[in-house]
């Protein structure tokens, strides 16, 4: 989780992750993303945590995710702010978060990008772009209202399990078209 507003997504897919059978969940939060936790999800962030097999401080490069020996499914950022996506788009490994999405990107693993910015810049768009071309998901955290919606919890879960989708990881965060 990096330090975008959107943590309620982040969460979200964290709770169902940590449901998902055979996903062992790795974390990793940003400074910002922690006290973004505490002011927009009333959340605090060891209990957040606590929704992980293992955490890893944004600093450690010897965490096993920066290596792309270690085999793992993928990565989801969520939310990913500009800054995270501007050192993705460039190659740019300058902490934990950006060093793993440069490891997934390498080694053709899913990476899925849930922004939650508007509105984009030109060097935003361009940024998302390249890391589209690149190999990258990116779901922006845009709801859908064909599921009929009726709280945030009900958006919120649509855009996790949208980011999901795109991992690979089955759920049951919103209903399917026509199901």
């Amino acid at each position: 989780m990096t330090g975008a507003s959107g943590t309620p997504y982040g969460v979200r897919v964290l709770e169902a992750l940590r449901d998902a059978p055979d996903v062992e969940v790795h974390l990793v939060l940003s400074a910002t993303a922690e006290r973004l936790l505490r002011f927009e999800a009333k959340r605090d962030p060891d209990d957040v945590r606590a929704l992980a097999h293992k955490v890893h401080a944004n600093d450690d490069f010897f965490a096993p995710v920066a290596s792309g020996s270690h085999r793992f499914l993928g990565m989801v950022v969520v939310p990913a702010s500009m800054k995270h996506v501007g050192l993705m788009a460039a190659g740019i490994g300058l902490d934990l978060i950006s060093r793993t999405a440069d490891v997934c990107l390498k080694e053709k693993r899913p990476l899925v990008l849930v922004p939650r910015e508007t509105p984009l810049s030109t060097i935003h768009l361009r940024n998302l772009l390249t890391l589209s071309e690149a190999g990258a998901h990116v779901v922006p955290a845009m709801p859908g209202f064909y599921v009929h919606p009726r709280t945030i919890d009900d958006m919120v879960d649509h855009v996790a399990g949208k980011a999901l989708d795109a991992l690979g990881v089955d759920h049951k965060l919103y209903p399917r078209w026509r199901e």
